[in-house]
């Protein structure tokens, strides 16, 4: 605990004249808190001898300090509350920050084994745990420390063993909290870890809706999300019920302590005639004196919850790059294009060879084609180009500069991707066109999307470039998503296109389409493509057929049905299909 406390506390020290103010605020506010019993102690006392003209002038005076005193607490509390939260709610909002800008630069590897949901709790839910910790905990516990030493000072000072009883029940307490802590902590933990499972399961079940009606599995996702939902909760029970046991339990030992020192101070009066002031102002001090006791031991419940979210947000923060900028890596200039693969193998996590020892190059300006089964790798092979991954073994080169040693924002600068699984923003089109090159006009926006045979389909929509797209752009077609796509690759001017299946899942027009854009960028870009439809890549300037890792067959099309391998038959039975569907 004390080495996450440390850890966060690096995070704070931005906004540590904030919570300088509200220290001294909260210090200020438990010196009033206790110069408060004494003036009434004093008061007392004078009423007990007799009022005069004299003691009433006292009185008056005590009367006006007392005034003071609460305006003062009124304006220290404000401090120290209004700037703690201040600070703790700009905290909250820069870590929010920070988690997320950490995941974005995360490598992709990080993400397989992490539910979005999951990852969204810890950037949303998690966070705002920080705010308890820091608006709440640490300045009460301040005040609550402070607070409990000046009253012990003081009731040392009337009367030393008197005091030294009302400190009696101390170490019951403290340990019943050590107790507490070891066993409610794991229960938050586990509760926000089901917390970060129910958000990832709601966000699956969301974003996949088509698909649950479609097959009408609405009841048994209902299930299960009421599955995890109570796994939730009973974790969130399971932490209150420790801490029903608790809370009452140091009420009852504090109850104790109030007792024994009504009970030795009225002996102590008997013995030593113990003055009725000083029993007053004792009795005043007691609920001082056991308010921090007790707030510290309710703190100790919100400390383990804090904990429990501060170490899931710091498992991302402290989580290593696995990939990153070598120190002193070059910024890529002037990049005409050429891609190589030097002997390049690569393995996931699991060790598992997906790539074995493939080589080749690609001119500038040229269509290097990738065709082969599912899942011996050509998805690996464009990631590898921009360093999602990086090889197990071999060099990947661009321009003749290794990648290792050039900085991935100017390589990715360069590249720019065409996935099957398109991606658009909930925005408009020319939002999603325009995001690849934010500055652009909406003439370039427009010529992109001519270049992509997607601009008639726009202007035809009532809304034109202004048409929502809706979530995942929902509102376009399989293969309008495709060339919004490409006309946000082609706007950005890289030298380095790459197609991953740009035409697996559309109609015969609509590829042709496609084609003809891929087309009208052919020779201009290094273009990488990744197809099962021969047809897209036909007139690739070198095609690469991968087997189980492996570069088996490589040359153009005319070469490769020439070879009669595996190439020539995938062509032939595509053909014949193609043929029978006419």
């Amino acid at each position: 605990m004390i080495k996450t406390l440390w850890r966060l506390s690096r995070e704070v020290v931005r906004y540590r004249n904030l919570y300088i103010i509200a220290i001294l605020s909260t210090l200020a506010l438990t010196g009033v808190n206790l110069a408060a019993p004494r003036v009434l102690s004093r008061m007392t006392g004078l009423v007990e001898q007799g009022v005069d003209e004299a003691a009433l002038q006292t009185i008056w005076l005590l009367t006006f300090a007392l005034v003071v005193l609460y305006l003062m607490r009124v304006l220290f509390r404000f401090l120290s509350n209004y700037l703690a939260h201040k600070a703790a709610w700009y905290l909250v909002g820069d870590l929010r920050t920070k988690t997320y800008d950490k995941l974005e630069h995360m490598h992709l590897g990080y993400f397989h084994d992490k539910q979005t949901g999951d990852l969204m709790s810890r950037v949303v839910n998690d966070t705002r745990d920080f705010e308890l910790l820091y608006a709440h905990m640490i300045p009460e516990t301040i005040t609550n420390v402070v607070t409990f030493a000046g009253v012990l000072t003081v009731l040392l000072t009337i009367n030393w063993k008197l005091a030294l009883i009302t400190c009696a029940p101390i170490p019951l307490i403290l340990v019943s909290g050590i107790i507490f802590s070891k066993k409610v902590r794991p229960y938050f933990r586990i509760s926000q870890k089901k917390m970060g499972e129910l958000n990832g399961k709601l966000q699956d079940n969301l974003s996949g809706i088509h698909e649950i009606q479609s097959f009408g599995r609405e009841e048994y996702e209902t299930e299960k999300v009421n599955e995890r939902n109570f796994e939730h909760i009973r974790a969130m029970l399971q932490a209150l019920k420790i801490s029903a046991v608790f809370h009452p339990s140091v009420e009852f030992i504090s109850s104790l302590g109030t007792i024994l020192v009504v009970a030795f101070g009225g002996y102590l009066a008997y013995l030593d005639g113990l003055k009725v002031e000083d029993i007053v102002a004792f009795l005043l001090y007691l609920g001082l004196f056991y308010a921090p006791v007790t707030g510290l031991a309710n703190l100790l419940e919100s400390l383990q919850q804090s904990m429990a979210g501060a170490e899931r947000v710091l498992d991302i923060l402290d989580a290593p790059f696995e990939i990153q900028d070598k120190p002193g890596a070059s910024e890529l200039k002037d990049v005409q294009g050429e891609i190589t693969f030097d002997h390049v193998s690569f393995s996931y996590a699991n060790g598992v060879p997906v790539l074995k020892d493939v080589s080749f190059c690609c001119p500038p300006g040229r269509m290097l084609a990738l065709v082969g089964p599912t899942g011996v790798g050509k998805t690996t092979l464009t990631q590898l180009i921009s360093r999602f991954y990086e090889p197990t073994d071999g060099r990947i080169l661009i321009d003749g500069h290794d990648l290792k040693n050039v900085t991935m924002e100017s390589l990715r600068r360069n590249i720019s991707p065409v996935l099957q699984d398109t991606f658009l923003f909930n925005g408009t089109i020319a939002e999603n066109i325009g995001y690849a090159m934010p500055e652009a006009s909406m003439e370039e926006i427009e010529e992109a999307a001519k270049a992509a045979n997607i601009h008639e389909d726009i202007m035809a929509m009532p809304d034109g470039y202004a048409t929502q797209v809706g979530e995942r752009g929902l509102r376009l077609s399989g293969g309008q998503k495709q060339r919004v796509a490409i006309a946000r690759a082609i706007l950005r001017r890289s030298p380095v296109i790459i197609l991953d299946e740009a035409t697996a899942s559309v109609d015969v027009e609509t590829e042709r389409q496609i084609q003809k854009a891929i087309a009208g960028i052919a020779g201009q870009r290094t273009i990488i493509a990744i197809a099962h439809r021969l047809s897209t890549i036909r007139n690739a300037d070198q095609i690469l057929v991968i087997e189980d890792g492996h570069i088996t067959e490589r040359g153009n099309h005319e070469e490769l049905v020439a070879l009669g391998g595996s190439y020539a038959r995938m062509n032939r039975i595509q053909t014949s299909n193609e043929a029978g569907i006419a």
